[in-house]
């Protein structure tokens, strides 16, 4: 199986799901130069949001914490430790920020 993000060219395959390991983060490139930060959860659900932390606008959230409050997956910045949904990209310290987050699936891998 492998991870896709959709991007403006279509999906892209970003890695075998097989390398996520639940709870830490990948930084994939994209086609057009920015940066994705690729995440998995205990259950094998993909999760991809953008990777620029945007307090310090390093790109660094593919190396955040990840965990959960009130049942909504979440990654911390390494840096500050904002944290932000996984699903939404909403930050859940600072209601006027957000990254962006992109649809991802898993296929089938073909042989």
């Amino acid at each position: 199986m492998t991870v896709e993000l959709q991007v403006a060219e279509g999906w892209l395959t970003v890695c075998e799901l097989s390398v996520l390991v639940p709870g830490r983060g990948v930084a994939a490139l994209l086609p057009d130069g920015s940066q994705a930060a690729v995440f998995v959860d205990r259950t094998g659900r993909p999760y991809a949001i953008g990777n620029r932390d945007p307090f310090t606008g390093a790109q660094v959230l593919s190396r955040g914490l990840v965990g959960s409050a009130a049942g909504r997956p979440f990654v911390a910045s390494p840096l500050l430790k904002q944290r932000f949904d996984l699903e939404s990209g909403r930050c859940l310290d600072d209601e006027e920020v957000a990254v962006r987050t992109y649809p991802v699936r898993t296929a089938a891998t073909s042989r």
